[in-house]
C-alpha cells in the first residue's frame, strides 16, 4: 500500500525514514538537514563512519532521536535534463532503500520527495519514477505501508496524481 501524506518527515512513526542525502551522508539542506537536526548528534557520528554513498543507493543508519527505528540515506541524482541516467537513478534510489528496509526487518517506510529539491529534479517526472517503482518492488509482498511524505500541499497534490495513475 502507498499513501501520501503531507507534514514532517522527521515526526513520523515508521520504522524507516528515506533521508534525500548528499553523497557525503554528513548532512545538508532540505530534507537532509532537517533529519540530520531532529536525529541529534548520534545520526552524523555514525554516518561519518559509513564512508558516504554512491549516487542512486542507499546506507541505513539508526533513527537515533527520531521516532523511526532507522534512517536511509538515499542519495537520488542531481537533474541534468534526462539524458544522463537520472530516472534510473532515482528508481534505483528507491528500489535500494526498500531492500535496506527489508532486510532491517521494517514494513513501514516513509519516503520524502528525493531529488527534487536542490538537486532539481522536476516534482512530476521524479513522482512518476517513485510511485511506479515502489508499485513495482511491492508487487507480490504484504503487509507493506509505504508513505511518500510532502512537505507542501504542491508536492502532496503531484505526489497524489502519479499514484492515481
Amino acid at each position: 500500500m502507498i499513501r501520501v501524506w503531507q507534514g514532517d518527515i522527521t515526526t513520523f512513526d515508521v520504522c524507516a525514514v528515506v533521508n534525500a542525502a548528499n553523497r557525503s551522508l554528513l548532512g545538508g539542506g532540505g530534507v537532509d538537514g532537517a533529519i540530520h537536526r531532529a536525529a541529534g548528534p548520534g545520526l552524523l557520528e555514525e554516518c561519518r563512519k559509513l564512508g558516504g554513498c554512491e549516487t542512486g543507493s542507499a546506507k541505513i543508519t539508526g533513527g537515533h532521536d527520531l521516532k523511526a527505528r532507522h534512517v536511509i540515506h538515499a542519495v537520488g541524482p542531481v537533474w541534468h535534463g534526462g539524458g544522463q541516467g537520472e530516472a534510473a537513478l532515482l528508481a534505483s534510489c528507491y528500489r535500494t532503500a526498500m531492500d535496506l528496509a527489508e532486510a532491517a526487518g521494517c514494513r513501514s517506510v516513509a519516503f520524502p520527495a528525493i531529488s527534487t529539491g536542490v538537486y532539481g529534479y522536476p516534482s512530476e517526472a521524479a513522482a512518476e519514477v517513485a510511485v511506479d517503482t515502489l508499485s513495482a518492488w511491492l508487487e507480490g509482498r504484504e503487509g507493506w505501508e509505504v508513505t511518500l511524505v510532502a512537505f507542501d500541499t504542491r508536492t502532496a497534490e503531484i505526489l497524489g496524481k502519479a499514484l492515481e495513475r
